[in-house]
């Protein structure tokens, strides 16, 4: 009884078009923002904020850039690494080769590399879709790879292409201590969240569900197709440019070409279909499940092998993680193809109605 909108009447266009209309949802997001910002840097140990805190944070952000791309818009993508390389690499430049320049515009401007970046190779989506699509923007994977390797002036002629940055700061307050940079982080989550939410909420939001849909139909009723895929691969791939440019700077500290393989691209993938395609709580679904799953696997696993007698490598547990991943994934396109979001909506709309069965 106690979710109900009963009472909650509405006056109003702008009362009607909230993105939390019920009082319940907004007092639940604001207790949570509450606890996140002001609970948590104090309760949670320093390595609980390194080693799972900051990446969740971040590898939400960057899933809530795929979700724009393959869940709204419904453009495969395989390239959301070499985005995030772009991103960083291109945030590197901007702070090392400008003295000075504050670390909030150097993550726009890498941001803006990505952006640019994903256009160019969001160009065959004009004349190509699913599995073609797909294997085009993996193309954008190597190629970051070859570029960041080969090409020393990206990375300031740095044999291996490995490069740091330090002394972080945002308006003189240093960006070091784990607190620091959750608290960063997490406030560059929360901001590109909100508009990423008002964004698919409005008129070019409308157009990448139709192109998704029906791209044919949508062009039929004036839908630009070449605008909608190219405006999807544009904000898709500067808000995982920044998220890229956030694991470099802030989580990393130092990298090379190799921390943005391939692999994430898949494991960026694999968080929005666990989490929903098509949903902003998805990502932070998908981001929550694929970060937490290897810790729960490493502490499980090992127990229930013991059971009955028999060791697990920490090399067997990898290849466990892999397998679960995979039947996951499966288990969810068939039962569930909307994920973890559809799931927690399905319980709010019971919950609106409980204890009555209809």
């Amino acid at each position: 009884m106690f979710y109900r909108e009963n009472g909650q009447f509405k006056t109003s266009y702008r009362a009607d078009q909230q993105v939390f209309p019920i009082l319940q949802d907004r007092v639940a997001i604001g207790l949570l923002l509450i606890f996140a910002f002001a609970v948590v840097p104090f309760l949670a140990s320093d390595y609980l904020m390194r080693a799972i805190l900051i990446p969740f944070v971040i590898i939400s952000l960057a899933a809530l850039g795929v979700n724009v791309l393959v869940g709204y818009c419904g453009q495969i993508s395989l390239g959301s690494g070499a985005f995030m390389a772009v991103g960083a690499y291109g945030a590197y430049n901007f702070f090392v080769r400008f003295p000075g320049l504050p670390l909030i515009p150097a993550l726009i401007l890498g941001g803006l590399c990505a952006t640019l970046f994903g256009i160019l190779f969001g160009l065959p989506s004009l004349r190509v879709k699913g599995l073609y699509l797909a294997v085009a923007t993996l193309a954008a994977q190597f190629f970051s790879d070859w570029m960041f390797l080969r090409i020393k002036w990206f990375t300031l002629d740095t044999p291996s292409g490995s490069v740091s940055v330090s002394n972080l700061q945002v308006f003189g307050w240093p960006i070091e201590s784990a607190a620091s940079k959750y608290l960063f982080c997490l406030a560059m989550l929360v901001v590109i969240a909100v508009l990423t939410k008002n964004l698919v909420r409005g008129a070019i939001g409308r157009e990448w569900m139709a192109i998704r849909d029906m791209d044919v139909a949508a062009a039929v009723i004036g839908i630009r197709p070449m605008y909608a895929k190219l405006s999807a691969f544009a904000v898709s791939s500067f808000i995982i440019g920044v998220a890229g440019a956030l694991w470099a700077f802030v989580y990393l500290g130092a990298w090379e070409p190799a921390a943005f393989s391939v692999d994430q691209s898949f494991r960026l993938l694999f968080m929005v279909i666990i989490g929903g395609l098509g949903s902003i709580t998805g990502a932070f679904f998908g981001a929550a499940f694929i970060t937490v799953l290897p810790i729960v696997l490493n502490q499980v696993l090992p127990v229930i092998a013991g059971w009955f007698g028999a060791q697990i490598s920490t090399v067997g547990i990898a290849h466990a993680e892999l397998m679960i991943f995979g039947g996951l994934i499966v288990w969810f396109l068939i039962v569930e193809p909307h994920g973890l979001a559809k799931l927690w909506s399905t319980g709010k709309q019971k919950l609106r109605l409980w204890p009555f069965p209809h």
